[in-house]
């Protein structure tokens, strides 16, 4: 999609601070983080949020590769959240799909 700033970041037209590249999905860190550990995994086929048709196993690729991205970034001791946003009334910031990973420090439930 031509305006949406993760095609961009898959694209190349952005830069993106890149933990993880494969040809389904691509991590990067977030550029506001919000814990010392906070970083976004998004496939790289545009699906607007999680309720517009992401399949199943799309979805637990996404998850599976924050958590294994989570432990690589120092988290597998303490834990950490994900977090999928969906639309407007879910928080969700840029229509397109993607998994927040947070960690390094104790998060507060719920989360404001």
């Amino acid at each position: 999609m031509a305006d949406c700033i993760f095609c961009k970041i898959i694209a190349g037209e952005i830069p993106g601070r890149k933990i993880y590249e494969d040809g389904e999905i691509l991590a990067f860190h977030d550029v506001n983080p919000q814990a010392p550990v906070h970083f976004l995994v998004i496939p790289k086929k545009h699906i607007p949020s999680v309720m517009d048709g992401a399949d199943p196993g799309l979805l637990g690729k996404l998850l599976f590769k924050a958590q294994e991205l989570a432990v690589q970034e120092g988290c597998g001791e303490k834990g950490g959240r994900f977090v999928i946003n969906c639309k407007e009334d879910g928080g969700q910031t840029v229509d397109h799909l993607h998994v927040h990973a947070l960690g390094g420090r104790p998060l507060d439930w719920p989360p404001g």
